[in-house]
């Protein structure tokens, strides 16, 4: 049987070991991301496509000068939001 004293001593020691491999084990910056498709995407046009499979890969990729508002139940015209430009305006013709 382990006494009071001694198996104080091992969980402290096994907390310290615990502390320092939690430390060791953290994320690093830089490296590679690997994203696994499971299917071939139709075109590489986000504006065209809704699939997840063609949005997903190609998001990166665009700038998003524009987007819909998130807050908006559904998408249109009136909903678009800036992500770069300060204000916009349409040209009727």
């Amino acid at each position: 049987m382990i006494g009071a004293r001694p198996l104080l001593l091992l969980v402290a020691v096994a907390m310290a070991w615990l502390g320092a491999a939690s430390s060791a084990l953290a994320q690093k910056r830089g490296g590679v991301l690997r994203l696994y498709q499971l299917d071939n995407p139709s075109s590489a046009s986000i504006h065209e496509e809704f699939a997840t499979a063609a949005v997903v890969p190609f998001m990166p990729l665009f700038n998003n000068l524009v987007a819909f508002d998130p807050g908006q139940p559904q998408n249109s015209e009136t909903s678009i939001v800036p992500d770069l430009a300060e204000s916009w305006r349409w040209n009727n013709d």
